[in-house]
């Protein structure tokens, strides 16, 4: 989960919110009183949480990055000045400052 505080304003920076502690959490007490019906879709929402658990931040806002610029339809070079300006696009409380940082995440942690 991301956040931008303030209105009216360019932010430097994209606050992350990381949940899946309390996801996981959720899950395996969901397991423990789940029918045999259930089991499966809650087996396989668990191991997904714990897979992307080890994320790190820069994968996660590389990832974001990413999700930007495609509700955006961009399609071209990440690494691209094209590719910040979509991003401001997508989020228009975006600093230029901090949209050039984002970018720079996305091109360390490739798909």
């Amino acid at each position: 989960m991301t956040g931008f505080l303030g209105l009216n304003t360019k932010h430097n920076f994209v606050l992350l919110i990381r949940e899946t502690d309390t996801v996981a959490a959720a899950l395996r007490q969901a397991l423990a009183e789940a029918s045999p019906e259930e089991r499966p879709g809650l087996e396989r929402a668990a191991a997904l949480v714990e897979s992307t658990a080890g994320a790190t931040e820069t994968q996660l806002r590389a990832r974001w990055v990413r999700s930007r610029l495609a509700a955006v339809g961009f399609t071209g070079d990440i690494k691209s000045v094209a590719a910040v300006k979509a991003l401001r696009q997508a989020e228009p409380k975006l600093s230029l400052l901090a949209a050039v940082q984002l970018q720079k995440d996305a091109v360390a942690a490739p798909e």
